[in-house]
């Protein structure tokens, strides 16, 4: 049973004032990879303490800086069952967690940072292997344009 919608809503506020949209449906997230030519980060979101103190600051921290993904979106785990489960697919053959934060590019994976890479950590450490991939893949990708 998905969480109730009151309880996370501030959780998922904290992504969606940065900019990145929600996708709560299968069909929001392929359309979302689909129609990203460059790069597409993808956060799943969680209700758990490392969402809250390490992943959720580490995305804001890693958008502050330049280059970014094109588009970012995120479902929530836990709420956005089959949504979750659509953006999973993409992040083949890594295992499903929560948090996870993905890094496509022209709708292929490119950079995973799973749950086990995240707990434990500070979100500047976090957020520098990210803004790191953002300057890896998302600069590259400007200079094919």
């Amino acid at each position: 049973m998905p969480y109730p919608e009151l309880m996370i809503a501030p959780m998922r506020a904290e992504l969606t004032r940065l900019g990145i949209e929600e996708t709560r449906t299968p069909e929001q997230v392929e359309t979302a990879v689909q129609s990203t030519p460059g790069t597409l980060l993808i956060v799943v979101n969680s209700i758990c303490g490392c969402a809250a103190g390490r992943a959720r600051p580490a995305v804001r921290m890693a958008l502050e800086h330049s280059p970014r993904p094109d588009r970012a979106i995120t479902v929530f785990a836990g709420a956005d069952l089959e949504a979750t489960a659509r953006a999973r697919e993409f992040f083949q053959p890594h295992p499903p967690s929560s948090p996870q934060i993905a890094l496509l590019q022209a709708g292929r994976l490119v950079y995973m940072l799973p749950r086990h890479q995240i707990e434990g950590r500070e979100a500047n450490e976090i957020a520098a292997d990210l803004t790191a991939a953002f300057q890896r893949f998302c600069a590259s990708a400007a200079n094919a344009s």
